[in-house]
């Protein structure tokens, strides 16, 4: 019997609806997101046929759920959540909504639709480790503005003179001297003497002497802050210096491994080798691609996941383009930062993006122009599993040529 199963999750249960082939419901259940309620749930569905015949609806591409139905051999597939929104007044007039329901319009939309959305493909254990470093890296950077944010508006409230002495608050040596110096008090006395041997000891690049470097903290604004209020911001300068400090460590450490994982995958030594493509940026595209070759059916269907191409509303005589917002944020920012950085490598993207802007293009649009191009070649080197020649590109090659 051919059925079609749909899952609506949840945080703490997951409700469950099995149809038959005419849209009749066959069961109608829940399972509690822990051990035994997914040991359950397996169960309950290898019931009605093996799992490779029992296809699975559920609106996300990943989590510990899907992977369990993945490795249990299921044919799972991921509708956006947009579409099953979009279904619901096909089924009901009221504007309702329930965990129940939406796992029924979920194996309605399987059965009848099916045909045109492809089941989820297990990614190799190395894409899967290497996308938790990348996503966990970016998550920690947003997390580092956050707190350096935090942290120069912390000393501009009582003083400004540490928020500007360097050129990145959050690099070490600004990090190392917030913490020495936490107060207005604590650096009443640093002079010369001092401030050469604490940058002597911190590495300093010696962009600026050391009487530059005075001179900037003491033409900062003057504090105003009485004692006992310097000495409490004080402290919390410090903590946060500190919690800033561990993290930009961190960061470094996960950097260092991911870029040994990349270069250790066959996609991502192919993403390296287009110009500029850099070891991190490399990993953040190839950790969003992946090593399941048939995921995109098209270059087309890769530029609309990476969100370089703009969607077009056409109806009669109007015509009007816009903004793509539902994409893979991820892969956009690395395609757009790959794309932004080889213009200063490849004449022929230098070109590219300097004919966009040319026709009036600002530079963000002429970008997502530029990695739309890039997105052509890349495709075709991923599918051919071959590294990016530039001898083979042929516009490249031309313009080249040209000197």
């Amino acid at each position: 019997m051919t059925i079609f199963v749909g899952l609506d999750w949840g945080g703490s249960s997951h409700a469950v609806c099995i149809v038959d082939s005419v849209g009749k419901i066959l069961d109608h259940f829940s399972v509690a997101h822990d051990r035994d309620g997914l040991v359950d749930l397996v169960a309950r569905l290898r019931r009605y046929g093996p799992p490779g015949t029992t296809p699975i609806a559920i609106e996300r591409p990943s989590g510990l759920l899907v992977d369990v139905l993945v490795e249990a051999g299921f044919a799972v597939t991921a509708i956006h959540p947009n579409a099953v929104k979009a279904c619901r007044p096909r089924y009901r007039a009221a504007a309702a909504k329930s965990d129940a329901g939406d796992a029924y319009i979920l194996a309605d939309i399987l059965r009848t639709d099916g045909h045109r959305l492809a089941p989820l493909e297990p990614q190799s254990d190395a894409i899967k480790a290497l996308r938790a470093l990348v996503r966990g890296r970016d998550d920690l950077i947003a997390t580092r503005l956050v707190l350096a944010n935090q942290l120069r508006a912390l000393l501009e409230s009582f003083w400004p003179g540490p928020a500007g002495l360097f050129a990145d608050i959050a690099s070490p040596i600004s990090l190392a001297f917030i913490q020495r110096y936490p107060t207005p008090e604590s650096a009443s006395r640093l002079a010369d003497k001092r401030m050469a041997a604490f940058l002597a000891q911190n590495q300093y690049c010696g962009r600026r002497s050391v009487a530059d470097v005075l001179g900037r903290l003491r033409s900062a604004p003057s504090p105003i802050a009485a004692e006992v209020e310097a000495d409490a911001k004080g402290e919390l300068v410090r903590a946060i210096a500190s919690t800033l400090e561990s993290l930009v460590t961190q960061i470094a450490k996960l950097s260092s491994r991911i870029e040994h994982a990349v270069a250790e995958l066959p996609e991502g030594r192919i993403v390296m080798s287009f110009p500029r493509a850099g070891k991190i940026c490399a990993a953040q595209i190839t950790a969003e691609l992946g090593d399941v070759r048939t995921r995109f059916q098209s270059e087309d269907h890769l530029a609309a996941e990476a969100g370089v191409t703009p969607v077009t509303y056409q109806s009669g005589k109007s015509r009007g383009v816009a903004w793509r917002w539902a994409c893979n944020k991820r892969l956009r920012a690395a395609v757009t930062c790959f794309a932004d950085n080889s213009r200063h490598a490849s004449p022929w993207a230098a070109k590219v993006y300097q004919d966009a802007r040319t026709r009036g293009c600002r530079h963000p649009h002429a970008v997502r122009i530029l990695a739309r191009a890039w997105l052509r070649i890349l495709w075709r080197a991923w599918q051919d599993r071959m590294p990016y020649d530039p001898q083979k590109h042929t516009a490249a090659r031309a313009i080249c040529a040209q000197g």
